[in-house]
């Protein structure tokens, strides 16, 4: 199987090519050309396996230059009891008759990140090899808070590669900031950068198009690669959980093979709900993707409207991981609507640049409106079915799984549609406990890592074992530039 840019369908490459560069050169998304199909009886086959053995089956389609021992080498090792405090690794939780939560935060940074980022340097580090890569490869990431801890924590003292992190000052939780800036390892480093997360993100994809930083870093025995989810790496795995999901419902019997299901994602760079329309087009019958924003709902408007307008106000919100108002991965998915016409996606993206907006054609947005539905909410209201979660079925939930929680409710009202749905959790209500502990009622809140021994006091839930090792933790890292200077960064870091 080949992979190819979203922006040019001439710039092909193998699997392992693809997940080493990270990026297209030509700043496009590297995407494959061909969605392979499950067979008939593939998610009855799926049933009855275990999350590291669907994880072969899955990936094993996509990446033909990577051996089925291989994959299965690379999956027990990043899905092991020693990393996920769940057997199931990503466990589907039932919540009314016809309402599910899978829950992607069991892994050691307490975020659904983790399901790619502990697969990710598998991937890479054997993609260098198959690729005779004698350069060490520096790894950039721009976060909105989950991303950066998970990266770094699946990169650390990784073999030939460095990795550096650059998340939005102020723009993300005081647990998130802390599992950051205390993170061991001698090939790491974090950065926070003034502005919003979309600063920081425009500021790593222009490192990767800066031609006088890739010649300095080749002089040095170094080369760029990605661990966001621009990279095919990070977006492989997402694929799994959801014909995972589907299959631990077909295999529980709370769904009959064949009966359709919904999705409802809490999405910000849109790499999440893009894995569960890929899962869809390989053949899980998902029957509608429920796009959940917060406040910066730029989203919401491109589906409902066609016309993706990133000219707005920017709001931090209590779920900072989807204060997004550029979502990168939206890119594939214009790419896949369009059917491949990748000069159509590159001048929606040179609009966006430019003007920061386009408006996709109306065949697209009939795709779109088939395939989608949105909404969104703001903080109140997302403290208030945290609140109602608690109260009702005894379920703490942290603030982007209340987003997806309170989209479902708006969209069943408006629709009537009672198709069994699946919610994604996609943190550890611990990652923000002030907002949380806010939201049951508490207006005393403890100071610094105290406060997630008053959540658990509080509700009688555990502190995740990575998070309560954070109270004997001192911060290594405290460097903040502005988004022109995150260059030297790089180059500092790589002395």
């Amino acid at each position: 199987m080949y992979y190819v840019s979203t922006r040019n369908k001439q710039e092909r490459c193998t699997a392992a090519q693809a997940i080493a560069r990270g990026l297209a050169s030509d700043g496009g998304l590297m995407t494959p050309e061909v969605f392979p199909k499950l067979s008939p009886n593939g998610l009855v086959t799926l049933r009855d396996m275990s999350y590291q053995q669907r994880a072969v089956f899955v990936m094993n389609s996509y990446l033909d230059d990577f051996t089925s021992s291989e994959l299965t080498s690379f999956a027990a090792k990043a899905y092991s009891d020693t990393k996920f405090d769940a057997p199931e690794v990503a466990p589907v939780r039932q919540v009314d008759s016809n309402t599910y939560c899978l829950e992607l935060w069991h892994g050691p940074t307490c975020a659904f990140k983790d399901m790619a980022l502990q697969m990710l340097p598998h991937l890479l580090t054997a993609s260098l090899k198959k690729n005779q890569e004698s350069k060490t490869v520096c790894i950039l990431v721009a976060t909105s808070g989950d991303t950066g801890k998970a990266a770094l924590e699946g990169f650390r003292d990784v073999d030939r590669t460095r990795i550096l992190v650059f998340y939005p000052k102020d723009g993300v939780s005081a647990v998130q900031e802390l599992q950051m800036n205390t993170q061991d390892g001698g090939n790491v480093g974090v950065c926070a950068v003034l502005g919003n997360f979309d600063d920081a993100q425009t500021g790593v994809k222009k490192l990767f198009s800066d031609e006088n930083l890739r010649e300095k870093l080749a002089e040095q025995g170094f080369f760029l690669s990605s661990a966001n989810s621009i990279n095919w790496g990070r977006v492989l795995p997402q694929i799994v959980y959801y014909i995972s999901a589907y299959c631990d419902l077909l295999r529980d019997e709370k769904i009959q093979k064949g009966d359709p299901i919904n999705v409802c994602v809490p999405t910000g760079n849109f790499g999440n709900i893009l894995a569960a329309y890929y899962a869809k087009e390989m053949g899980v019958p998902i029957n509608r993707l429920i796009c959940a924003s917060n406040s910066n709902n730029v989203l919401t408007d491109f589906i409902s409207t066609g016309q993706y307008d990133r000219n707005r106000d920017f709001h931090n919100t209590i779920s900072p991981s989807m204060d997004i108002l550029i979502s990168s991965n939206l890119e594939r998915m214009l790419f896949a609507l369009s059917e491949q016409d990748d000069a159509l996606v590159r001048e929606y993206m040179n609009q966006l640049a430019t003007v920061g907006l386009y408006k996709v054609s109306p065949a697209i947005q009939s795709k779109l409106n088939r395939i989608f539905a949105a909404g969104f909410c703001d903080d109140v209201q997302t403290k208030r079915v945290i609140g109602q979660m608690w109260q009702e079925h005894n379920y703490l939930i942290d603030p982007h799984t209340a987003v997806a929680f309170d989209v479902l409710n708006q969209y069943r009202e408006r629709t009537g549609d009672s198709t069994p749905t699946v919610v994604v959790s996609t943190a550890s209500p611990f990652k923000f406990c002030d907002s949380v502990l806010s939201a049951l009622g508490v207006s005393e809140l403890a100071q610094g890592t105290a406060i997630l021994d008053q959540l658990s006091q509080h509700t009688g839930v555990p502190v995740p074992t990575p998070l309560a090792a954070l109270k004997n933790k001192t911060p290594r890292f405290n460097q903040v530039v502005n988004k022109e200077f995150m260059v030297d960064q790089v180059l500092e870091m790589l002395k």
